[in-house]
């Protein structure tokens, strides 16, 4: 199980991107995925051959990813009634 920290937008940033005071990094995009209306943000990382971006997607446990969350598909359930 992942702690709070691991769980965290800026640790998913740290493990992906390893920024340094000598690499900056910055949100340029926050918006909502179009699947889902679940928050999305675009980080990108300043390096000297030029700026590296990746997307992080919000999924429903509250963790941030670099692949976007399932969509929710309806589903059919059959309930026992009474006997």
């Amino acid at each position: 199980m992942s702690t709070g920290a691991e769980r965290s937008l800026r640790s998913q940033v740290e493990k992906w991107l390893g920024p340094t005071s000598s690499t900056p990094v910055r949100v340029t995009r926050f918006s909502r995925a179009h699947s889902n209306q679940r928050p999305c943000v675009r980080i990108e990382l300043l390096l000297p051959a030029g700026p590296l971006g990746f997307f992080f997607f919000r999924h429903r446990d509250g963790t941030w990813c670099v692949f976007p969350p399932e969509t929710e598909r309806l589903a059919m359930h059959a309930y026992q009634g009474a006997g």
